[in-house]
């Protein structure tokens, strides 16, 4: 019983994190500079170290742990 309130507190914030990363990161059409070849500049060149490529992999993980706990509350329901 207390682990399956447990569960259930972090896969709501589990997924209130995700909701609000996702809507933080920019839609795919502003990067249509790409076509022209602006990708090639310093923001280009270090996606990953931007704050773009930190929510793109925050949002990998919070993915991760959003199955994880829905299946482990499949699990001990």
């Amino acid at each position: 019983m207390v682990l399956d309130i447990i569960l259930t507190v972090f896969f709501v914030l589990v997924s209130i994190a995700l909701v609000v990363l996702v809507l933080l990161q920019e839609g795919k059409s502003a990067g249509l500079g790409a076509i022209s070849g602006a990708a090639e500049t310093y923001w280009g060149k270090n996606k990953g170290r931007s704050m773009e490529g930190f929510l793109e992999k925050a949002t990998k993980y919070l993915v991760i742990a959003f199955f994880l706990i829905a299946i482990l509350m499949n699990m001990f329901a």
